[in-house]
């Protein structure tokens, strides 16, 4: 699965280039669908004849649709970074479910999707078969894009309140970086913490405190990028770490590296 788009994705630790060899867009979700699905995006890359290209992302509370040769599936949320190495001629189309988007449609507990990946079928029954075919030979995006929607529209559930509660959460987690504790998360929303760790665990698929981690170290590593001069304590206290060990700590084990070395590699590519 390749979980990227076009403008500012965040949790992007190598960026495709050259421009010239990928095609890469979103497009948001419109009329019903778009209560539960953030937007469709589509990948293409032309690198045959050229050395592959490493792909690594960070992983975001969404569950994702993914139509590829060989890797179409339902993805839960995945709780560690996505790495994949892009060879020859190719292409990804995806539909990128809301923080609890999903929910209505599986119909049961998204956290049974967590780390996991399932086939069409299992989730939607045999005619995911037909939809899976039709999408891979779609002649662009914008058919992909119509073949997934009415598919999605036939099976729309009723409305579910809780799904823009938890949407509005999360969105509220992604916007405010000095939220860093569940319990100012779960008193900003008139909830127990037992109450919103069931919400999150029923409609997320992860937890409220991996969600507020992901998305400071998503920041951070946002801020590496901007190629500025950092100190690391000041950073660390920023995104409500009580020291710097911890901070390294979580960073390294979500990125594979220390802050110090994935500002270096950054560094050395723009060099």
């Amino acid at each position: 699965m390749v979980n990227f788009g076009a403008g500012h994705a965040r949790g992007i630790l190598h960026r495709l280039a050259p421009a010239e060899r990928f095609h890469h867009a979103r497009h948001p979700a419109a009329g019903a669908l778009a209560a539960f699905v953030q937007h469709y995006w589509i990948v293409r890359w032309h690198l045959a004849g050229h050395p592959p290209q490493l792909q690594e992302t960070l992983p975001h509370p969404n569950v994702y649709l993914v139509f590829e040769p060989g890797l179409t599936g339902v993805h839960g949320v995945a709780k560690g970074r996505y790495t994949r190495v892009l060879d020859g001629d190719s292409f990804a189309f995806g539909v990128k479910f809301r923080p609890g988007g999903f929910r209505p449609f599986l119909g049961r507990a998204v956290s049974t999707l967590t780390g996991r990946s399932l086939p069409l079928e299992t989730v939607f029954g045999a005619r995911a078969a037909g939809l899976e075919r039709a999408v891979l030979d779609a002649a662009d995006e914008h058919a992909m894009i119509a073949l997934v929607r009415a598919f999605l529209l036939e099976r729309l559930p009723p409305p579910d309140p809780e799904v823009a509660r938890v949407a509005g959460i999360v969105d509220g987690i992604a916007a405010d970086r000095g939220l860093t504790r569940v319990d100012a998360l779960a008193e900003r929303h008139g909830l127990g913490l037992r109450a919103l760790q069931r919400l999150f665990g029923d409609y997320v698929g992860v937890g409220p405190k991996w969600v507020i981690n992901r998305y400071r170290l998503h920041e951070a590593v946002d801020q590496l990028a901007e190629g500025r001069a950092v100190d690391w304590t000041a950073l660390a206290l920023d995104l409500g770490y009580f020291d710097q060990a911890h901070f390294i700590r979580d960073f390294r084990a979500l990125v594979g590296r220390t802050p110090g070395d994935f500002a270096r590699d950054l560094n050395a590519r723009r060099a």
